[in-house]
């Protein structure tokens, strides 16, 4: 098992922000761009998508911690993420 995992998030059009875990960030964003079965649900016919952040994230149990905050956080934390000012470290 890879212990190799990132957070990642992507804009929808509408400018929305979806967090997500994976260990092949290519990957996942192009199976969400396909809308295919193994893309999320909740971006399907959301497109164009843009994956607007990643980032290293250690193994999978840190990843999914990181992901149930990340999606907790108001907007404007998400986009200062997105811009830099702040880091996963500043995550508890």
């Amino acid at each position: 098992m890879s212990s190799d995992w990132h957070l990642y998030l992507v804009r929808t059009a509408s400018g929305a922000l979806y967090t997500g875990i994976s260990t092949d960030v290519e990957r996942r964003f192009a199976e969400h761009q396909a809308g295919a079965p193994k893309g999320a649900r909740s971006l399907r016919g959301k497109g164009p998508l843009e994956l607007v952040f990643r980032a290293r994230a250690g193994d999978r149990s840190r990843a999914s911690r990181l992901e149930w905050h990340i999606k907790r956080w108001p907007r404007s934390r998400k986009e200062a993420l997105i811009r830099g000012e702040i880091s996963l470290s500043d995550v508890s």
